[in-house]
């Protein structure tokens, strides 16, 4: 007997179970973070342990008349595992408890459906729940079993699910091509930067790590801002200047999870792209998490997906101001390159050291030559001085100008793309020149 859903309430009953064939067991506690993000009241957590599923409820007999009770005492609305279940394991549970059941992925797909705010992303999350929906499609319509013939009533033959399927796979064709045009504008702004030269960086890390408000502080931005898990799912792209190097694109990326769906990885392909072409990634992680470590393993695992893992990568301790020593410090590698910076995105403890670390790892490239200059090239002195790129200068008895320049290779090609010009254009001398004056 089909069982009709209700409405769906928000009063929960969250299950959890360790699982003898699971090699990373899920987290109770972000498990209650996901239901409070998705706006649900959770009334009971049931946890228990077997081996394996039961192939048809999930949880074992005893497990399940356990839920069934919980249900008519606390007239919960809704039961919510902390697993993936099959379609049939769902309706089972649904007849079974007369009420509606919802997996992990369900829930997740939930919350990015509540965070979505700009087009490109309503279409990612419609295009995952769709893909989600089309092997749970139920057959409640059994007094439609199969469209009648006569006169006004004649049509395909299909059933009402087989409908409801072509319905489904037309709606996720026309999806898949919008966002393949969006695919298409993203790679063309991509190229765009490429040409300007215009490095990315992108944040990256575990939801809730605090990317969205140390994205805020850099670029006085205001990008919307919580304590809740996938506070952020919309990319917000900024232009920053960093000290000692330029001007770059910031990135603020949607937060990931343990176990993120394959379908949400694939619909926000579009969208994880922009961390897979970035120049540098800053890895934000909690430092005042319990499960740092883990929830580093998890966010680099999501950036093997996406082939994001070799990238150049700074890692940024978030929230020291939590910790019982809060130091802002900057750790180095063994060769003196920055591998992680301690800070405080609350607070803004350890941003001179987080942009003095970006600037170091972009300014791999860089220019430290000396040029002689000619008198027309006035407007370029100019501007080689407003980015502090002037080390040393000295007139030459021609009239020319002998300049020790030290900027980043793609901003000074760009000054002289500006300009007309090429570097076969300026003259270049030894760098070492006895004659050469500091500015002042």
């Amino acid at each position: 007997m089909f069982f009709d859903r209700p409405k769906s309430g928000e009063t929960a009953i969250l299950v959890h179970l360790i699982l003898g064939t699971e090699h990373e067991p899920e987290d109770p506690r972000e498990f209650e973070e996901l239901v409070l993000s998705a706006g649900g009241d959770p009334v009971a957590l049931v946890a228990g342990q077997r081996n394996a599923p039961h192939p048809k409820y999930f949880v074992g007999k005893g497990k399940l008349d356990e839920l069934a009770e919980l249900v008519q005492q606390t007239c919960a609305e809704l039961v919510i595992f902390n697993h993936n279940l099959s379609p049939s394991q769902e309706r089972n549970l649904e007849a079974a408890l007369k009420c509606r059941v919802l997996d992990r992925t369900g829930l997740i797909l939930d919350i990015f459906a509540q965070r979505a705010r700009t087009h490109e992303g309503k279409l990612q999350v419609e295009l995952a729940q769709l893909q989600h929906m089309s092997t749970r499609l139920v057959r409640g319509w059994t007094h439609l079993e199969r469209q009648k013939g006569g006169i006004g009533l004649r049509g395909p033959g299909e059933t009402q699910l087989e409908t409801d399927r072509r319905l489904l796979r037309n709606r996720i064709k026309s999806i898949l091509g919008r966002l393949d045009k969006v695919r298409r504008q993203r790679d063309q702004g991509r190229r765009s930067r490429l040409r300007a030269e215009m490095p990315t960086i992108s944040l990256v890390g575990y939801t809730n790590a605090g990317k969205s408000t140390l994205f805020n502080r850099l670029s006085n931005a205001e990008v919307f801002v919580a304590n809740q898990l996938f506070a952020t799912l919309d990319p917000t792209m900024r232009r920053l200047e960093v000290n000692g190097f330029g001007p770059v694109v910031l990135a603020d990326t949607v937060g990931f999870i343990s176990h993120l769906p394959h379908k949400l990885v694939e619909a926000f392909r579009a969208t994880l792209e922009e961390a897979a072409s970035a120049s540098l990634l800053l890895h934000v992680v909690d430092a005042h998490s319990d499960e740092r470590s883990t929830n580093i393993a998890r966010v680099n695992e999501v950036l093997g997906e996406i082939d994001a893992l070799e990238l150049p990568t700074l890692m940024v301790y978030n929230k020291i101001d939590l910790l019982e020593n809060p130091a802002p410090r900057l750790d180095f590698d063994e060769a003196g390159k920055p591998v992680a910076v301690w800070l405080s995105a609350q607070t803004g403890q350890g941003f001179d050291l987080l942009a003095q670390a970006i600037a170091s790892l972009l300014s791999n490239d860089i220019v430290h030559d000396t040029y002689r200059l000619l008198p027309t090239m006035g407007r370029l002195r100019a501007m080689l001085y407003e980015r502090k790129a002037v080390l040393a200068e000295s007139p030459s008895d021609n009239g020319n100008m002998l300049v020790e320049i030290c900027m980043p290779r793609p901003d000074f090609y760009r000054l002289l793309q500006s300009e007309q010009l090429t570097p076969d254009d300026l003259q270049w001398q030894p760098c070492q020149s006895p004659s050469l004056t500091r500015p002042h």
